[in-house]
């Protein structure tokens, strides 16, 4: 079953990637609306424990980025898809670096938040 971690700081949008996620993936969904307890989740995870994590890139404490490199330095190499409104370069180059998986636009489309999670944890099944 897969297992996913989302970071998202609007309650609407997160519960919509929640619900969705769970009925079209049957995927088990770990929500965060506060990015400093999705870290110290994150930081408790190992990669057979977790498959995605899904997080907002612009949020209070810790943006998208900085919880891709907790992973990132914690040996978490799991998919990581960052939700962004604006995925200027700066961004994007960061982003490759810590080999984030994918970008989702917002807003999201929840058929394009299905095909992408499903196209980068397709391995692991």
């Amino acid at each position: 079953m897969l297992s996913v971690a989302v970071i998202e700081d609007d309650l609407v949008t997160l519960d919509l990637i929640t619900v969705t996620l769970e009925t079209e993936l049957n995927a088990t969904v770990y929500p965060f609306s506060r990015s400093k307890l999705a870290r110290d989740f994150l930081l408790q995870q190992t990669p057979d424990s977790l498959n995605l994590v899904i997080s907002d890139q612009v949020m209070p404490d810790y943006d998208g980025l900085s919880l891709l490199k907790v992973c990132r330095a914690k040996g978490l190499d799991i998919p990581f898809l960052l939700i962004s409104a604006d995925p200027n370069k700066a961004l994007v180059l960061a982003a490759g670096k810590l080999k984030v998986a994918g970008f989702l636009a917002k807003p999201i489309r929840m058929e394009e938040l299905v095909a992408t999670s499903s196209k980068v944890t397709a391995a692991l099944n």
